[in-house]
């Protein structure tokens, strides 16, 4: 009884850039809804609806960070901790060979 009404989860899935845009493309034409596009591509509501707001910031059209700036962003968050990870290696050397020398 305790499996019914639990789905198991879905794997997580990548998508294109391009597939993205073209979802978004025929969300924008209002043939059809966002539910019913993401119903017909098999994908989840708020997924679709995210590619929509990121489009339009992505074209200027909403506040946000563009697609670029996250990528930079992450690039640079990265960098920042692959850094202070070198400090810490450097002042813990430097504390073992300070201690050595006296």
């Amino acid at each position: 009884m305790e499996s019914m009404g639990k789905k198991k989860p879905r794997p997580r899935r990548s998508f294109t850039a391009e597939f993205k845009a073209e979802i978004v493309e025929l969300c924008r034409r209002g043939d059809r809804s966002v539910g019913q596009v993401a119903k017909d591509f098999d994908l989840t509501e708020t997924a679709v609806r995210l590619w929509i707001s990121q489009a339009e910031v992505d074209a200027g059209e909403r506040d946000g960070l563009t697609s670029s700036e996250r990528d930079e962003l992450a690039a640079l968050r990265r960098e920042n901790r692959r850094l202070r990870e070198d400090v810490e290696v450097l002042k813990r050397a430097t504390a073992f060979f300070a201690k050595e020398t006296r």
